[in-house]
């Protein structure tokens, strides 16, 4: 989806899968064929145009040492950065295709390939539309030899996600740590002593809320941070959202609470900027949407597992994760606003060591070699 949807977050979720592979000895190729027509971020549309696309998926790769393995198959058919021919090649030869968000759909040449992983970042839809008989999703997950899900309580008892038909193995966003260390992305370690508490978000979505057994789950963020519009006021703490999709009424109603907006659009042009302004952040805070807090998912959000890789404590809303992921200490979880400031008290009060558990989990929990190696094992890969 990098090139599809160009911005910095959706681009480092792919990155660091590509990385992790790569650390792992696998010969790893970056292949996009999702046939829609891709978003210019410059003229803010969907266009029939692909230069915008990949001239933004070649200066990703270039950065990350994959100028000559990765290729862009337009919905034209044409495809971009590697030839035609070598493409075949790869996937003539490939062990393993391995399918991030379920962006693709797969051809002939996918199902050629003998381990097709599907690997679900955003639980809950699929296996809704599953259990109501969607064809579509159901032929999607059927073409895939293994199914993986940020959905980490997938399948427990106090998860309401039908599961179906489907195995699903539980995973995590894997995260190259050097990228996120205070020298390797030249981020300031000592603000986040003063800096603000932070997100990047998109206020408000729609298109995804669906109904499942006389209830509406909903997924658009504005309704969980309308939730809790008074926060500001109750802690000493700056708070800032960066925010995409959102009006101005909104943004009013945001800053009359003592909420500093700023624009989430502009930091997420380029992947540089992104990690800048994590690494700038005393820490996040933030909350998850509607489907994954009431049906207790456990999904986590791979944003979050940047923030705790760059030492800055997070703060964001209970899924069902903390049966997995460690809190008290670097991360907290919460159900309503006194847990919130219980949180900061505890970050303010000594900063440097919730800095320290921030890095520590990021490392047990989410670095790349270890969540990587475990999915390419499950896989029999």
């Amino acid at each position: 989806m990098v090139g599809r949807t160009p911005f910095a977050g959706v681009a480092w979720q792919a990155l660091h899968y590509l990385e992790a592979f790569r650390r792992l000895g696998c010969d790893v190729y970056y292949v996009e064929d999702t046939g829609d027509w891709p978003y210019d971020r410059d003229q803010d549309t969907v266009t029939d145009d692909c230069t915008y696309t990949t001239r933004f998926i070649a200066r990703l790769m270039q950065w990350c040492g994959f100028e000559d393995r990765w290729a862009y198959r337009g919905p034209e058919r044409r495809v971009y950065g590697l030839s035609e021919s070598r493409l075949t090649r790869i996937f003539e030869k490939a062990d393993g295709f391995v399918n991030l968000c379920g962006a693709t759909v797969p051809g002939d040449e996918h199902l050629r390939v003998p381990v097709r992983i599907y690997l679900e970042t955003d639980p809950v839809l699929p296996q809704i539309e599953v259990a109501q008989g969607r064809q579509f999703t159901i032929d999607l997950l059927r073409a895939h030899t293994h199914h993986f899900t940020f959905g980490e309580n997938l399948g427990a008892s106090d998860c309401q996600v039908p599961l179906g038909p489907f195995r699903y193995l539980p995973t995590r966003q894997p995260v190259v740590l050097d990228w996120w260390s205070p020298a390797g992305s030249k981020g300031n370690g000592a603000r986040g002593t003063a800096g603000r508490f932070t997100t990047i978000a998109s206020w408000r979505q729609s298109g995804k809320d669906i109904a499942w057994n006389g209830e509406t789950y909903t997924w658009s963020k504005d309704l969980e941070f309308l939730k809790l519009i008074d926060l500001p006021r109750r802690t000493p703490d700056a708070i800032e959202l960066a925010l995409a999709a959102v009006d101005r009424r909104a943004i009013e109603l945001l800053t009359s609470k003592a909420w500093n907006v700023v624009d989430a659009l502009a930091l997420s042009k380029d992947i540089l900027p992104y990690r800048q302004y994590i690494c700038a952040s005393r820490g996040e805070f933030t909350v998850a949407k509607d489907q994954n807090i009431r049906l207790r998912s456990g999904w986590f959000s791979d944003r979050s597992a940047c923030y705790l890789a760059a030492g800055r404590p997070v703060i964001t809303q209970e899924t069902g994760f903390s049966k997995v992921l460690p809190t008290g200490q670097g991360l907290f979880s919460f159900l309503g606003l006194d847990d919130i400031l219980s949180a900061m008290d505890m970050i303010r009060s000594d900063y440097a060591r919730q800095s320290r558990a921030a890095r520590e989990i990021a490392s047990d929990y989410f670095a790349a070699e270890k969540v990587a190696g475990t999915l390419l094992a499950q896989a029999g890969l």
